[in-house]
């Protein structure tokens, strides 16, 4: 195990317990605070405790080192989950990190944190847990064929990791059914439309894309209103939890038969409550970041406690997490 870090640069703390942390903006509303200890203890870890982590969004680069290090150089602290700041992590600390795993250097994001075992503890990993955590979620969503049977399209609102994610798994998809015939990628900043346009530059997609730069939700009620019934419409912006508002406005109709799928779970949730303010007009599905968050922190802390959670250990997970919702 590596020695703390020295002075200046560092403050590493010197935990008396194992600790998993949850890097965010505010860790201290979330429903893991209820669920984690729950599951540590179905686990058979419950020595380890979860501590929060809030930084600003795009916070300075020290304190994005400062996290890293700490969970580097410290015995006791375990690893971590990473939400908000996955892609500012890798930009800060890209040095503190031993190994990448293909989808965090594809993608150039961190959303796990963990040490390796066998032969090389010590050695800090970073994961691209998204495209896993998107897999789980869309297929349980949609099930086999959605795109064929509906002829959908996609629409996320937000370029960030979730997005990435989502179009990785879409793209990866093997039978052609399961993937839609266009994605539409809108972000109020051109940086992660041209990162995401690289991307799918590189992997390739038989997936028509296209990258709208806007900010402006009035333009997004007008992109969502040309999608063809069937399509699914994703939030992926954090707006409803971590900033305010919604990127469509009341009057935006949703598609016909579609679904609607807010990625956050907790907040405000603007944009889950437009959708389902046409429910029955428009026979919409509304779904919120439920199954999303369930299966983020599962593969998560599978990563860090090197423990496979899936089948009916998740399920068991699920409903424990459900019992103090």
């Amino acid at each position: 195990m590596p020695e703390p870090a020295s002075a200046p640069e560092f403050a590493i703390i010197t935990k008396q317990e194992p600790t998993f942390y949850f890097i965010g903006v505010t860790t201290g509303r979330s429903s893991i605070r209820k669920i984690f200890p729950l599951w540590a203890a179905a686990l058979g870890r419950p020595e380890v405790v979860l501590e929060g982590m809030d930084l600003k969004l795009h916070d300075r680069p020290e304190a994005y080192r400062q996290a890293v290090a700490q969970i580097k150089y410290d015995p006791l602290s375990l690893g971590g989950l990473v939400t908000t700041h996955k892609l500012d992590v890798i930009t800060a600390a890209r040095d503190l990190f031993d190994y990448l795993d293909p989808y965090a250097a594809l993608c150039e994001e961190v959303s796990c944190i963990s040490k390796a075992e066998g032969g090389l503890e010590g050695r800090l990993e970073g994961h691209a847990k998204d495209p896993l955590t998107a897999g789980g979620s869309l297929d349980a969503m949609l099930g086999e064929g959605y795109f064929a049977r509906t002829g959908g399209e996609v629409l996320c609102l937000g370029a960030g990791g979730a997005a990435v994610a989502i179009a990785l798994h879409l793209i990866s998809k093997p039978q052609a059914v399961d993937r839609p015939r266009r994605f539409t990628a809108v972000n109020r900043s051109a940086g992660r439309l041209d990162s995401l346009r690289t991307l799918v530059g590189q992997v390739g997609s038989d997936i028509a894309f296209e990258y709208i730069c806007n900010q402006d939700p009035l333009r997004n009620d007008e992109t969502m209103a040309a999608l063809p019934p069937g399509s699914l419409v994703i939030n992926a912006t954090g707006m409803g939890k971590d900033r305010p508002g919604s990127p469509v406005t009341a009057a935006g109709q949703f598609p016909l038969d579609g679904i609607a799928w807010e990625l956050n779970y907790r907040g405000e949730l603007d944009f889950m409550h437009q959708a389902e303010a046409q429910r029955t007009t428009h026979r919409l599905r509304v779904e919120d970041g439920w199954l999303y968050f369930l299966y983020g922190w599962t593969q998560v802390i599978a990563q860090v406690f090197h423990q496979p959670i899936e089948g009916a250990l998740f399920q068991e997970l699920a409903r424990l997490a459900e019992s103090v919702r």
